[in-house]
């Protein structure tokens, strides 16, 4: 082997491994967000838990480090967990949950633009302050929805949040830089996890979903919600088709920003490919030419 061999096959040995050893990892990164122990929780805070009105959560609720949870009863919960173990493992991995929320990559960005009316397929949103909802937004196909807000969430009276063809609120989150605001009588889905606050107004609903709270308080006004049932089968921000024979059309995406660039690996692969076989080339024709002058 000659001194300009070594190099390039060095080189192509670099490209392969980088493309090979990273392709399982995007492939890895597109699955359910983690939530640890905050998934039996069905709100969880940091400061005070305070109802008003007969609010009724299907799952545990938690408050660490705060002590005060008041309005329960008239309100009722599956099981209530203040300032144990329980709860602070639950706050730990509510952290963990936030961070990993923040971490995934913008495929729409939709700063400015209201959710209300609009029709999306998974991906992760990205506002880079507040986000609003005014009216009903609609989330179809099944696979993986993050919303990411920089600064507050809110909704408006009576909007809502409608799921279809495969779409599923348990693989919906919303990620709030603050806090959020569910106004009176919204419908709303998916687990909200927001920084400081989060307040449901009089006769908003979560179904199904979670209210929680890293920092700060929960407050509930005659409010209902139903942790998901059972494991949640979407992965990926891709959307995929529905399996069933509904004959419901698949909606298209209506209204964000331009989709973000990904990482090329198809070309990245077939680079690594040509340069193998470049330097296999380069080798076999090094040796004809020897015999041939030799």
């Amino acid at each position: 082997m000659n001194k300009i061999q070594r190099p390039v096959i060095a080189l192509s040995i670099v490209v392969s491994a980088f493309v090979v050893g990273l392709w399982p990892t995007a492939a890895l990164a597109a699955t359910q967000p983690r939530l640890g122990t905050a998934t039996s929780f069905a709100v969880l805070a940091g400061s005070t838990i305070t109802n008003t009105g007969p609010s009724v959560i299907h799952g545990a609720i938690g408050l660490s480090p705060g002590s005060a949870v008041t309005g329960f009863p008239p309100g009722v919960a599956t099981s209530q967990h203040k300032t144990d173990a329980v709860a602070r493992q639950a706050k730990t991995d509510l952290v963990t949950t936030y961070n990993d929320l923040a971490s995934w990559g913008a495929t729409r960005r939709m700063t400015g633009l209201d959710l209300g009316g609009k029709t999306l397929t998974p991906g992760v949103y990205t506002f880079s302050s507040s986000a609003q909802l005014t009216g009903t937004l609609t989330l179809s196909g099944n696979g993986i929805f993050i919303f990411q807000m920089g600064s507050t969430l809110t909704t408006a009276s009576n909007s809502r949040v409608l799921v279809t063809n495969g779409a599923q609120a348990c693989a919906v989150y919303w990620k709030v830089g603050s806090s959020a605001t569910l106004g009176t009588g919204t419908q709303f889905k998916g687990t909200i996890v927001a920084l400081t606050s989060i307040t449901m107004v009089t006769g908003a609903t979560i179904l199904p979903g979670r209210a929680l709270a890293r920092n700060g308080a929960v407050t509930l006004d005659s409010n209902l919600i139903n942790l998901p049932a059972g494991p949640c089968s979407a992965t990926g921000t891709t959307g995929t088709a529905p399996t069933s024979t509904s004959t419901t059309a698949t909606l298209a995406q209506t209204g964000g920003g331009p989709p973000e660039g990904g990482f090329p690996w198809a070309l990245a692969l077939i680079a690594g490919i040509a340069g193998s076989f470049g330097v296999l080339r380069f080798s076999l024709s090094n040796r004809v030419d020897r015999r041939t002058t030799s």
